[in-house]
């Protein structure tokens, strides 16, 4: 299930990446720069088509340590909202980014509820019910500010230990991008403790956490099925749900 192909080409003797994507490649090209702008180690954007993007390319050595104290300042980039300026995607899904003060209706609306038909009926009653009845809110919301988010964050999405590609960007609880790097692991603990040592995460991180891999579980229900469902199942039962 292809939704990119990358090759290499040297432009006025510089080697680019050229990526060719089946979704809108603006989107990509938007969410770069915004990371960029907020202190993001990101390729440059240098060629932007409908379903075409050439990018500067990128790679070692290593840097986590630096990388985890740039994803603490990107996070600092804030908005009043939740949400993003436009609807982009998450691999080739759409993923909706409506405006919303409240940061437990925005990810039960727009990023749990549009997956929760790929479940086995338990399972997603299981999660309408912890909507519907509060719990999701009185779990999430631990007075945060809606931070500048990857998106979608995770080993594969890191080049060499140091730069971030494929973005699926909003404003959200900046844990939710430790939370989805999580999920596969791959990403050393030195990264967590640089990130730390800028902006530690808030009181109950660990409580919330599960909760928040939803998203990315559920994604992965959609494009790929089977584990994933088992996955879900996990993270409901750790939470108590």
């Amino acid at each position: 299930m292809a939704w990119s192909s990358i090759t290499r080409e040297f432009r006025d003797g510089m080697p680019v990446v050229v990526k060719t994507t089946t979704y809108d490649a603006a989107l990509e090209a938007d969410g770069l720069r915004a990371l960029g702008d907020a202190g993001a180690p990101v390729p440059r954007v240098l060629e932007v088509g409908a379903h075409r993007l050439v990018l500067e390319e990128v790679g070692g050595p290593a840097d986590w340590e630096g990388l985890g104290r740039a994803l603490a300042r990107c996070h600092r980039a804030t908005a009043d909202r939740y949400g993003y300026h436009i609807d982009n995607v998450i691999g080739p899904l759409p993923q909706s980014n409506r405006w919303d003060g409240s940061w437990a209706k925005f990810y039960a609306e727009q990023r749990l509820a549009p997956y929760l038909g790929d479940l086995p009926a338990e399972l997603g009653d299981r999660i309408r019910e912890r909507i519907d009845s509060g719990h999701l809110e009185a779990l999430l919301e631990h007075g945060q500010r809606p931070s500048l988010v990857h998106g979608d964050l995770w080993s594969g999405n890191i080049v060499d230990g140091r730069w971030l590609i494929d973005p699926a960007v909003h404003y959200a609880d900046r844990e939710l991008d430790l939370a989805f790097a999580a999920v596969f692991g791959g990403i050393p603990n030195v990264m967590w403790q640089a990130y730390q040592e800028v902006w530690p995460l808030d009181d109950g991180w660990e409580e919330r956490r599960p909760a928040l891999q939803l998203y990315h579980l559920l994604v992965h229900v959609r494009l790929f099925g089977g584990g994933y469902v088992r996955m879900v199942a996990d993270r409901l039962n750790r939470l108590g749900w």
